[in-house]
């Protein structure tokens, strides 16, 4: 019955998705100001963040939540994938920014580059940029689990190990002579494809595609959990050395699950950058992995739609929270997610999920009353 209530709820999140897609940008478009359908301007890449955080919580929640696998480090994906889209973006630039030099970012001119590292050829090109969003996370993930899943990591030592993955990036990048634009990181956008970064246009197209990535992320990762190599993945999760003595390479599937959710981090992460106009190291930093797994388990682990429902609501949320009372944030988001664990441990869908089985019970059958013996 869950399963079927999954399903259902999957189709209407999919429904509703896709139609965002297109009504925000029409509503955006068509509708005067005074309406109060009316999306205006600045709440477009506003909305656009959060689909983005919705398609990196399904990508955790893949992990998570149907392979056992506790990660603490998704921010190094995300993040890496962002850099790919940044150093694309800054390639575009070209003569026009402060220092005039048609090849190098004004952040290597600032720090004496003589010459583009060799990293950075081929970012001028957007089909190779678009490439190495893929590429480079999803390479790092299988490198990575290749080595932690072969020598069977798991648990609390996994996810610290993780942590310490996106920890060290974070300071290898904070460091000028990486050739990443430092502490400062890369910003300054001006063209994406020949189309100003900051024109509402190329906004609103940015909020349809991230709407679009964000359905096929789903369609993804529901395909593989529904599927034959999802039912191993589950048994994992539930009884590995078991799995394991029944003969499945274990090892394999976590690293198929693993990969494929750090690439789509990695496009979360590129389709989120020219939305918010930075990418700094920032985004590596543990917190904010920490942050992603509090979405999880706020909208429902094992559930990819929860997941995306909880990145929706935490950020929604922290955008109201932050501006109201911004030195408490931190202090709110903890105790959501003690709330969340000690009174819905199967997070806000899990919750409608046991409401709705409880409404659709049928009431307990009344047995007729026994005949009463004839005098």
């Amino acid at each position: 019955m869950r399963s079927a209530i999954i399903d259902r709820t999957g189709g209407i999140f999919l429904v509703l998705v896709l139609a965002a897609a297109v009504l925000v940008p029409a509503s955006n478009l068509l509708l005067p100001p005074s309406s109060p359908l009316h999306v205006p301007d600045y709440m477009i890449p506003l909305i656009g963040k959060y689909l983005c955080y919705a398609l990196l919580a399904v990508a955790v929640d893949l992990v998570w939540g149907y392979c056992g696998v506790l990660s603490l480090g998704h921010g190094a994906f995300f993040a890496l994938g962002g850099y790919a889209m940044g150093m694309y973006l800054m390639r575009q630039i070209g003569a026009r920014g402060v220092y005039g030099n048609p090849e190098l970012p004004d952040f290597m001119v600032f720090l004496n580059y003589k010459e583009l590292p060799w990293f950075w050829h081929g970012f001028d090109l957007f089909p190779f940029a678009m490439l190495m969003v893929l590429v480079v996370p999803g390479l790092l993930a299988f490198v990575f689990g290749w080595f932690a899943f072969r020598s069977r990591v798991t648990g609390v030592y996994l996810s610290i190990i993780t942590q310490a993955m996106t920890f060290a990036l974070m300071l290898a990048f904070f460091r000028n002579d990486m050739g990443f634009g430092g502490n400062n990181g890369l910003t300054d956008f001006k063209d994406i494809l020949g189309f100003s970064v900051q024109a509402p246009a190329t906004r609103l197209v940015l909020f349809s595609l991230s709407a679009l990535a964000l359905a096929l992320g789903y369609v993804i990762c529901r395909a593989l959990v529904t599927s034959k190599y999802g039912k191993v993945l589950v048994a994992v999760r539930d009884a590995e050395s078991r799995t394991r003595f029944l003969g499945y390479r274990v090892e394999n599937y976590k690293l198929l699950a693993w990969t494929v959710s750090a690439m789509l981090a990695g496009v979360a992460g590129a389709l989120y950058v020219p939305q918010v106009g930075i990418i700094n190291p920032s985004e590596f930093a543990p917190a904010q992995s920490i942050e992603m797994v509090i979405w999880v388990a706020v909208g429902g682990r094992g559930t990819l739609v929860g997941a995306a429902l909880g990145a929706l609501i935490v950020n929604a949320g922290k955008t109201w929270f932050t501006g109201a009372f911004p030195e408490a944030w931190l202090f709110a988001l903890g105790a959501l997610f003690v709330l969340v664990t000690l009174f819905m441990p199967k997070g806000v869908l899990g919750l409608w999920s046991s409401l709705a089985e409880r409404f659709r019970k049928p009431p307990p059958a009344v047995a007729p009353p026994a005949p009463t013996p004839a005098e």
